[in-house]
């Protein structure tokens, strides 16, 4: 199902999460080190992109919808980086600070066209600040059509059960990118959209599709979810709700770099979800996303234009 470019820019979607900066640093591959058997990289380029809750929001925006974005964040140089990106895109943000925060930075060495190493920095936000952005969120919350949580397992989303208690009382769709083992924070939701090893963790393995059938229903209804996503990778994702299940096949005609897919998806989702579409209706519109956005290099977005480059059928 299509929808137009009108509808998608009265979507306004509050995101809510960790936020990150994404650092590439990339170079030429020409010797191995005589010090211990890893590659010499010689850096040439460097390159700074939003991350995390950031780029969900960036997402967003890419489509034609509205954003804005919820988070904490240091006062370092890395939050200063971020805030500056960040103010390029028309994303709406309400950054709380705590100056005992370290801003979490990804930083991806790349040579030869392949990411060799990750090193992260970062550290957990103090309750007092994360508390602060519970009535930013209070405030916030009437002005959007849906709410997106986005846990990256940093800290930021201490308060998430009582946020989503009062979006739904409110009315909102409350779609959430979930992380760790314990899924009853996120009890009431609209809609969660683990991966295949995410979701392994919390409800264990499956043998085959009504064994997986059987787990995640057990684990909707327990949760009081109108909707679990599955993101299968290269088996595409899967929508398990009252009505049972529909399978998506992916699409990605060559497969790139999956940073961030799991990004595009959920913002896609999200922003079509707030322009009136039904999750069963907008799932195919944000697996084809997740397609393309495979097919580029590190955090990025998927156009309006992109995404409806060819009519979809449903």
């Amino acid at each position: 199902m299509n929808i137009t470019q009108e509808q998608l820019a009265k979507s306004r979607v509050l995101v809510v999460g960790d936020v990150m900066l994404d650092r590439y640093w990339y170079g030429a591959v020409d010797r191995i080190s005589p010090e211990a058997p890893v590659p010499v990289v010689r850096v040439t380029r460097e390159e700074e992109r939003m991350g995390g809750a950031a780029n969900v929001a960036n997402n967003a925006i890419a489509l034609g919808a509205q954003a804005s974005l919820l988070t904490v964040v240091g006062t370092d140089d890395a939050s200063h980086k971020l805030e500056a990106l960040v103010a390029h895109t028309g994303i709406a943000t309400h950054f709380g600070r705590d100056a005992e925060l370290q801003t979490t930075v990804k930083l991806r060495i790349i040579g030869r066209q392949q990411q060799l190493i990750r090193l992260d920095f970062e550290n957990t936000p103090k309750s007092e600040i994360l508390a602060s952005q519970s009535a930013t969120f209070a405030r916030l919350l009437p002005q959007h059509n849906a709410v997106l949580f986005s846990d990256y397992g940093k800290g930021g989303l201490a308060h998430v059960g009582n946020m989503i208690a009062s979006a739904r009382a409110a009315g909102k769709a409350v779609l959430i990118d979930p992380k760790g083992t314990d899924y009853s924070r996120y009890s009431q939701a609209t809609v969660i959209t683990p991966n295949r090893a995410e979701l392994q963790q919390v409800v264990g393995s499956w043998s085959d599709e009504a064994s997986l059938l059987t787990k995640v229903q057990n684990l909707r209804e327990q949760l009081k979810l109108e909707a679990v996503l599955l993101t299968r990778s290269e088996e595409g994702m899967t929508l398990f709700d009252a009505q049972g299940q529909r399978h998506e096949s992916a699409q990605a005609r060559e497969v790139f770099d999956v940073t961030g897919a799991g990004d595009t998806v959920i913002a896609t989702l999200a922003a079509l979800v707030g322009a009136g579409l039904s999750l069963r209706d907008a799932m195919p519109l944000a697996n084809r996303a997740g397609g393309i956005v495979v097919g580029k290099f590190g955090t990025a977005t998927v156009s309006y234009d992109e995404l409806f480059a060819i009519d979809l059928p449903v």
